[in-house]
């Protein structure tokens, strides 16, 4: 049986340390993190190397699974966790995939995620998945305090932030036109449904932004 390539991202590579950055700013203090939409796995070994304090849960889509496992095969990192099945579902308004094992496996150091990770995934669903994956993070929290992370290009009011995010943005909707970059107060207003207060607003690199909610119980 022939093995599967390991997949590879420029992008990945290039933004991993100012995104690193951030989280050990952020996410100090958490023990077990959500990765949504993980992608090659190439973040998933990065931050776990980095952030050894942390289980790090690496999902995607089942199709994605077998590249992300050559990355966590490979680094043999004992906080890196076996990938699992997870994507937004418009049909049912919520997150599908390995729900359950996610968030109670026998090995949690606790039951749920006190934090959350996603990267340049919110201009690739349609905005009804979008809508899918906040509306689905709820089940998923194990703490009092969650924060969640989101990281990619946004616009800001309806309007472009930069040329290069215009075009962009016309590549995007020309290859799908259900994707495209998101306004950040559109997708504040998904996390404020759900508790969740706009921590900070992050500049990053290449005109993205790392957006930082955080999440208290009532």
């Amino acid at each position: 049986m022939i093995a599967p390539a390991k997949p590879f991202s420029e992008s990945c590579q290039r933004n991993r340390e100012p995104i690193l950055t951030v989280l050990q700013q952020h996410f100090a203090g958490r023990r077990r993190v959500l990765e949504i939409g993980s992608g090659t796995g190439q973040h998933a070994v990065h931050f776990a190397a980095h952030l050894p304090t942390l289980q790090w849960q690496p999902t995607d889509r089942p199709v994605q699974l077998d590249g992300i496992n050559c990355w966590r095969d490979e680094a043999r990192l004992p906080n890196l966790q076996q990938p699992h099945a997870l994507w937004a579902d418009a049909a049912t308004a919520g997150l599908t995939g390995d729900i359950a094992a996610l968030r109670a496996p026998d090995d949690a150091v606790m039951p749920g995620f006190d934090a959350v990770f996603s990267a340049n995934t919110l201009h690739i669903m349609g905005w009804p998945e979008v809508q899918a994956l906040f509306a689905g993070l709820p089940a998923l929290f194990g703490s009092d305090e969650v924060v969640l992370a989101i990281y990619g290009p946004f616009n800001d009011a309806g309007r472009y932030t930069s040329d290069s995010n215009r075009m962009f943005d016309a590549w995007l909707k020309a290859r799908d036109a259900r994707s495209g970059l998101r306004d950040v107060q559109a997708v504040d207003a998904l996390a404020a449904g759900i508790g969740m207060h706009l921590l900070d607003d992050v500049a990053m690199p290449a005109n993205n932004r790392m957006l930082i909610w955080r999440h208290r119980a009532a």
